[in-house]
């Protein structure tokens, strides 16, 4: 069920498919005091509070948070339980004028083996990083995002996962995490800039009840949802790694 906040693979074709397989300094702005008399301290007025300064990314250092692009209003956030696990949790944040505020969380998997800072195809983990959030697609039709959108029968993930639960239906709805692909394409491009070495098809997609080969997945309806959040117009992008990682 979806926490609400108040006030505000084509690694897969060997899986399955294809899925599952910095940017400019972020604009964070920091509160400062009014420069006091040269001859007295600073009155308790001039003082900030900590209610005055802007809400961060929870849990996200200044390494990663330096990895946001300044033009991002919306940020999906995955941290991972730890470093081997393939558990996490997504958070949609969207920025406002008193920081990032967060609109959303929802319970997720992601790889077996859980993280890299150097994923590999084949290695069972899901990368580490900032990636945009341009494209997505799916097995059903479009439920209403403002993405780019590519239905298609190739969204289609025959056979088992890792705990024996059926596939079918967890690329309804897919969104590609814009690691080792060219953005402005369909999630099932075969591009990868940084070599097949490298991996690929990345995606955020519908849960299938385990740990993935390297992509996120949440509930169905909190993928139609996000697809229905997500707008181009705010350069949404996704923050993902445990939780260690993400604290640099």
């Amino acid at each position: 069920m979806i926490t609400r906040i108040p006030s505000v693979a084509l690694v897969a074709a060997s899986l399955l498919l294809t899925g599952c397989g910095g940017g400019a300094v972020a604009a964070t702005d920091h509160a400062s005091a009014p420069s006091p008399a040269s001859s007295s301290a600073p009155s308790p007025s001039s003082e900030i509070s900590a209610e005055a300064a802007p809400r961060q990314l929870p849990g996200v250092g200044p390494k990663m948070l330096a990895r946001i692009p300044a033009g991002t209003e919306q940020v999906v956030l995955v941290t991972g339980r730890g470093e081997d696990s393939p558990l996490s949790t997504v958070a949609l944040y969207e920025r406002t004028d008193d920081g990032w505020e967060q609109t959303a969380s929802w319970a997720a998997h992601n790889a077996l083996k859980g993280w890299s800072n150097h994923h590999m195809a084949g290695d069972l983990r899901s990368p580490i990083g900032v990636y945009s959030l341009t494209d997505a697609g799916g097995l059903l039709k479009d439920p209403g995002t403002k993405l780019s959108y590519d239905q298609g029968t190739g969204f289609v993930s025959p056979g088992t996962g890792f705990e024996g639960e059926p596939l079918a239906g967890s690329f309804d709805y897919v969104i590609a995490i814009n690691y080792n692909r060219q953005p402005g394409t369909s999630p099932l491009d075969w591009t990868r800039p940084l070599g097949s070495s490298r991996g690929g098809g990345i995606w955020i997609h519908v849960d299938h009840g385990g740990p993935t080969h390297g992509c996120v997945s949440i509930a169905e309806d909190h993928m139609e949802e996000l697809l229905r959040t997500l707008d181009p117009a705010r350069h949404p992008v996704v923050v993902m790694g445990d939780a260690a990682a993400l604290g640099h």
